[in-house]
């Protein structure tokens, strides 16, 4: 088994071509720090807008390093934080956002469309399933809160009777069913977009690592980048930049992938029609089933190390590794003699309130996007074309989203913010555990949520 390094994504199709670092001052109309899905969409759709602009953008190591390359590949288009927080501002400009978010999923397949992008991308549905009494609650009252606020027409539950003619999960009680969606190729989606924009003249200079920035100056080892527009891209890993350390927590999450199982296998799960299948345990789950028939299984591994700090190149601790594998086991039983190959994780960004924000500075020119708490395959296409907007000065409906420059709490000094993730998550695994003998919902999970805003 592989562990660490890059994805399984990136062993699946090869290690791009190193572009070049930056080799002195320079300058452009804008400068895009983070060479990641929101970068590059953000580049992209300035250029489609304006192509006499003169974009580059600056990353660490190379495109699609960071999570954009390490996902699970859902693309859901699915609305992931709190409605009501954003509600504040009116909910019918939730209910935009909620429509606006559905749409990234026909949007990327656009794109990809249009542009030539092989990203094994596969329209299907959302499967999210329960396998105990709990989780059925926690099922319902999900579906109905998002058919509440707005997504009558893609949002519905199925019976274990109709779940099990799709894809054979033990103790399955029914589930969540969101249509609409699709599977991708992570690291096909984030090299091709990154072809794009290159292609479009876009520069994109990698192992290039940004040391400072401020209005209209972006400052790397290699040289100063002097743009009239700066755009912070960095999402996950924004808590390495100077001044950034409490803006977003860098959260761990984790996936390993089967061999390619045979046939006989895929003939007792099922699973013919390519879904993203997760759960409703509190420490919940993500997987798809992968173009050449493998099982991929994601969740969180260590959540969060102490300081902000970034894992150790992707590489995930043994008892991540067997919690993964416990839960290939227990949802694909046929699964259990297959061969683990590769084992990875990496970093998201969450924000103190768990939901995400694009902002931007009419007076420096300055604009960030990010805190996608895990849904960032789809959101990003949406913070890209938001983001676009701003920093060309358009009012548009997107730049009148209610995640517009919305004030940002940072998180608290440690080690108070250590403790309190490790508790959230101490508390879901204790929340599951005692729902596991049939019980309703667990007040445990609800106190781990309030321990940490979520």
């Amino acid at each position: 088994m592989q562990t660490g390094g890059v994805s399984f994504w990136w062993r699946d199709i090869g290690l791009p071509v190193p572009r070049p670092a930056l080799d002195g001052d320079t300058q452009a109309d804008v400068c895009i720090i983070g060479a990641g899905y929101t970068g590059l969409w953000t580049a992209y759709y300035l250029k489609a807008a304006r192509p006499d602009l003169s974009v580059i953008v600056v990353e660490k190591r190379f495109a699609g390093f960071g999570a954009s390359g390490r996902n699970g590949g859902w693309l859901t288009g699915g609305f992931a934080w709190s409605h009501d927080r954003y509600a504040q501002k009116g909910e019918a400009g939730v209910r935009a956002m909620v429509a606006a978010m559905n749409g990234t999923v026909a949007e990327v397949l656009r794109v990809a469309s249009t542009e030539g992008i092989d990203a094994d991308i596969c329209p299907t549905d959302e499967l999210m399933v329960a396998t105990l009494p709990a989780q059925a609650a926690r099922m319902r009252a999900e579906t109905d809160h998002r058919r509440r606020w707005g997504e009558e027409g893609r949002v519905h539950a199925i019976d274990a009777r109709a779940l099990a003619q799709r894809i054979a999960i033990p103790n399955a009680l029914g589930a969540m069913v969101v249509e609409g969606v699709a599977r991708v190729q992570p690291a096909k989606l984030v090299s091709g977009l990154a072809r794009v924009v290159a292609a479009k003249g876009v520069r994109i200079v990698e192992g290039t690592e940004v040391t400072d920035l401020s209005p209209g100056l972006v400052t790397t080892p290699f040289g100063r980048v002097r743009a009239g527009v700066v755009l912070r891209c960095t999402e996950g890993f924004t808590a390495t930049l100077p001044g950034h350390r409490r803006d977003w927590l860098p959260m761990n999450s984790a996936q390993i992938t089967t061999e390619p199982l045979p046939p006989e296998i895929w003939a007792k799960i099922g699973w013919q029609n390519n879904e993203i299948v997760g759960d409703f345990a509190n420490a919940y789950c993500y997987c798809q089933r992968t173009r050449e028939g493998r099982i991929t299984v994601g969740a969180r591994g260590v959540p969060y190390r102490f300081g902000s700090a970034i894992d150790h190149d992707g590489t995930p601790d043994a008892e991540t590794i067997r919690r993964l594998t416990a839960i290939l086991h227990r949802h694909f039983p046929a699964a259990r003699s297959a061969r683990i190959d590769h084992a990875w994780c990496g970093v998201l960004g969450v924000p103190r309130d768990w939901c995400a924000t694009v902002g931007y500075d009419a007076a420096t020119r300055m604009g960030f996007a990010g805190g996608y708490v895990g849904v960032g395959v789809s959101t990003s296409n949406l913070a890209g074309r938001t983001l676009a907007d701003l920093a060309l000065g358009h009012d548009s409906a997107l730049s009148r989203l209610p995640w517009v420059n919305r004030p940002l709490a940072r998180w608290e000094p440690e080690p108070l913010r250590w403790l309190g993730v490790r508790a959230m998550y101490a508390l879901y695994a204790m929340a599951d555990r005692a729902e596991a003998g049939g019980g309703p919902p667990s007040r445990l999970a609800r106190l781990g949520n309030f321990l940490t805003g979520r």
